[in-house]
């Protein structure tokens, strides 16, 4: 048995009311991954390129009025 197999069968046998409730709570686990995910590339510093870019696009807006 694969490590998917055994919580497929689990989640199947679940009665309608808990089964519901499994795509909110993959998309909330989903969710706190991907913030985690930002704010520790922001930490690192991983997304200095972003606000460089956000900076100088301010600059150009600036420069064309």
């Amino acid at each position: 048995m694969t490590r998917v197999e055994k919580p497929e069968r689990r989640v199947g046998a679940l009665p309608e009311e808990g089964y519901g409730e499994c795509p909110s709570w993959f998309l909330d686990r989903d969710s706190a991954q991907w913030d985690k995910e930002i704010e520790d590339d922001w930490e690192a510093g991983k997304l200095d390129f972003l606000v460089e870019e956000a900076a100088e696009a301010k600059k150009g807006m600036i420069r064309k009025r």
